[in-house]
């Protein structure tokens, strides 16, 4: 399910910061969560 997967890559995404990763794999993860998030909502709303 997209919200399973959302709540696992915000996961990964707050340990990696929480960890000092490197900047551009904070983006990826980020910006992977944002396309995420857009599709759920897609999904929501049709």
């Amino acid at each position: 399910m997209l919200n399973d997967e959302i709540c696992k890559l915000r996961e990964k995404l707050n340990k990696s910061i929480e960890e000092n990763a490197n900047y551009d794999e904070i983006y990826r993860i980020s910006v992977e969560l944002d396309e995420l998030i857009a599709k759920f909502y897609n999904v929501k709303t049709v």
